[in-house]
């Protein structure tokens, strides 16, 4: 598109999934970086949760909504899915608060509440550290906005060292053919 160079932003009607959207941007209708952070922060809640975005037979049918009320009342084991062993894996738990703390911080309705993407980087980094154990070869200047490449022993370390709990959306059990990405169907 066109603009004129003098142009600090472009004001039009955003396109995407609706659950993802900046509440500010019904207000000024803009969208900034940290309408991005707001997005992600959805994002963080549904890896969690493994609820949708939006859904119409929940009470609150915006899950932004719906987390942001259950972590201000205490009640975060609402929120997370509770086949990711929230209550039974004490280190599971941590790294669920951890990251719904950080949701909670993204999804701020006011933008300058919320933290930067460099910012959100910097803290899944210490919660993935804090999580494995992983050694500090990582190291990551939130200032700079540098980030140092994984070495082949890094990945190598993050295979044997990482204990992830199985994914609760797995498709494997509805396929008859494990070696086929096609999903099988009957006619």
């Amino acid at each position: 598109r066109l603009r004129p160079m003098a142009a600090t932003h472009i004001s039009t009607i955003p396109q995407g999934t609706p659950g993802y959207l900046d509440p500010e941007y019904h207000q000024c209708y803009q969208l900034t970086d940290k309408s991005d952070v707001y997005s992600f922060g959805v994002v963080l809640v549904e890896l969690i949760s493994s609820m949708p975005p939006i859904d119409i037979n929940r009470k609150e049918v915006n899950l932004s909504n719906y987390a942001m009320n259950k972590i201000l009342s205490g009640a975060l084991d609402e929120v997370v899915d509770p086949r990711l062993g929230f209550r039974s894996n004490p280190k599971l738990k941590k790294m669920a608060t951890a990251v719904a703390e950080l949701a909670f911080q993204c999804l701020q309705h006011a933008k300058e509440f919320r933290p930067t993407m460099a910012d959100v980087l910097g803290s899944l980094m210490s919660i993935e550290s804090a999580a494995y154990g992983e050694p500090k070869t990582r190291a990551k200047s939130v200032n700079d906005g540098i980030l140092k490449e994984l070495t082949e022993a890094d990945h190598v370390w993050l295979l044997r060292n990482t204990e992830n709990p199985p994914s609760p959306k797995s498709v494997m059990h509805q396929w008859g053919n494990t070696t086929s990405t096609m999903p099988t169907t009957s006619r």
